[in-house]
């Protein structure tokens, strides 16, 4: 899986797990909700400072962002 692609599916993972929408990921990242869902979508190229930054606006470790997906049980 492209890695713009992995990081956007666990950003969107962990927005949704903590009842966020983009626009309050946004706020607390300090950018437009565009940037938000352009970053889930795949299609932003994510900068070690806005990965430290989502990551704190979702409290969670910056390596949880990067991680591949657990697979389900029938993989």
């Amino acid at each position: 899986m492209d890695i713009r692609k992995l990081f956007g599916a666990n950003v969107r993972h962990f927005r949704l797990a903590a009842g966020l929408s983009q626009e309050a990921v946004a706020e607390r990242m300090g950018v437009d909700r565009a940037y938000v869902s352009m970053i889930e979508r795949g299609g932003q190229n994510a900068t070690l400072l806005s990965i430290h930054e989502t990551a704190q606006a979702l409290h969670v470790n910056p390596a949880d962002l990067l991680a591949d997906p657990p697979h389900s049980a029938g993989e």
